[in-house]
């Protein structure tokens, strides 16, 4: 069977840095940081004040109100971004056949704020006051249930659910979806909302977080030396992926091709990375086998990036181990140094970036590398404090996950 070609017709993204694609790549590529004092709850108790908050969404500019109530925060940050993708792309969906559209969206962790609330609601007021709307809310797969509600999408519909290689294991099967004739368009992404008093009490436990609470805009430091953790953040980013024939004959605006894509576990620890980045490399290496590519071929790497002590040194490892001769050659950059960790939607927001440095020329820097960790590479580009002018042909996408999870997406020009 011949692989159906499939290309990127929508972008759409609410971050830290903003509710459009051009604000985000805007800001990312002026270096500037997203990560500020959360406001949504008191931290007072709390040993991390910080995170990529996003301040004053209001979801009923997409939505309207009466439907908010059935959606939990990570589902209103999808149908936003979700709106704004189809929008861009130009479809109607009223003149599709729903049957060949879809939506694939992930989520690392779901509807955590519902569960916060209804489970307070539950202990103080008792079972009869938790509201008939907890489940709706908090299932994982509420946003990509939501968003095919809204465009009346009746072809493949699921939540992947794989902690931060979600969104792009989703925007994966999403591509496989299209490429072997399933369907014909995906609304594809990823979404969370993780600032809370459970999110944040939970990854301050496991000390994963960093705690340069009166430096908060240098906190997120990947590939250096004075890294101490992640940042925790929320967002959503989706995209609109279409087979290529249609898309050209309709006359749609096409941002890049997805040209490969491959998932690997490191079978090893829960949460700890393979230290050689065993993992993390074949998922590379599969993607470029998957691609028909070979490693130098690529310009770009949007790394995983998190600035935590060891997944830091398993990618940089995987990247050498990869890339060998041309590793060196490699533009690499983290863009959690500025939006943060945004976990089940981290994937999907830096795929966006990665497919908008194929249109605009320019690479957003890594920020806050002062001091670049050695054992990351030396010899490595990770496009440290400024952004660089390069014309790249080819970006991946790589994104890492607790329970080992590795995820690798290669998007070209077209």
């Amino acid at each position: 069977m011949t692989r159906r070609r499939v290309v990127i017709t929508g972008l759409g993204c609410i971050t830290a840095l903003g509710e459009s694609t051009e604000t985000l790549f805007d800001a990312l590529c002026a270096g500037q940081s997203g990560i500020s004092m959360i406001e949504s709850f008191d931290t007072s108790a709390y040993p991390v004040h910080f995170a990529g908050e996003i301040k004053n969404f209001d979801v009923c500019q997409y939505v309207e109100k009466r439907d908010t109530k059935r959606m939990d925060r990570f589902t209103q940050l999808a149908m936003g971004a979700a709106i704004t993708a189809v929008t861009d792309s130009g479809l109607d969906f009223t003149q599709e056949d729903p049957y060949r559209m879809g939506a694939i969206i992930g989520t690392g962790i779901g509807g955590l704020t519902t569960i916060e609330e209804q489970h307070c609601r539950l202990l103080d007021k008792g079972p009869g006051k938790v509201s008939p709307f907890s489940v709706p809310r908090l299932m994982a797969n509420a946003a990509c249930g939501n968003v095919a509600i809204q465009f009346g999408l009746r072809g493949p519909n699921f939540c992947v659910s794989s902690a931060c290689a979600s969104g792009n294991h989703a925007v994966g099967e999403a591509f496989w979806n299209i490429a072997s004739g399933r369907s014909d368009v995906q609304i594809t992404g990823g979404s969370e909302a993780a600032v809370s008093h459970i999110g944040l009490a939970s990854f301050c436990a496991a000390r994963a977080l960093s705690r340069k609470n009166e430096t908060p805009q240098q906190a997120s430091r990947p590939f250096d030396r004075d890294r101490d953790g992640f940042v925790l953040a929320e967002g959503a980013g989706i995209l609109i992926l279409e087979e290529y024939e249609r898309a050209k004959q309709r006359g749609a605006k096409i941002y890049g091709e997805l040209l490969g894509y491959s998932a690997t576990d490191d079978g090893y620890h829960i949460t700890s990375p393979l230290s050689d980045g065993a993992g993390a490399a074949k998922a590379m290496e599969l993607a470029l086998e998957d691609a028909q590519l070979n490693p130098e071929d690529v310009d770009y790497v949007n790394a995983h990036g998190t600035g935590t002590e060891l997944n830091d040194l398993a990618e940089s490892a995987a990247i050498r181990s990869v890339f060998k001769d041309h590793a060196p050659k490699l533009s690499i950059s983290s863009t959690k140094s500025m939006l943060g960790h945004m976990l089940g939607a981290t994937a999907a927001v830096e795929l966006i970036v990665s497919t908008m440095i194929l249109n605009k020329g320019i690479i957003p820097p890594t920020i806050n590398l002062d001091n670049p960790d050695e054992l990351c590479g030396a010899d490595l580009d990770f496009v440290p404090l400024k952004a660089k002018e390069r014309d790249v042909k080819v970006s991946i996408s790589n994104s890492l996950g607790f329970g080992g999870h590795n995820s690798c997406i290669i998007v070209g020009k077209v």
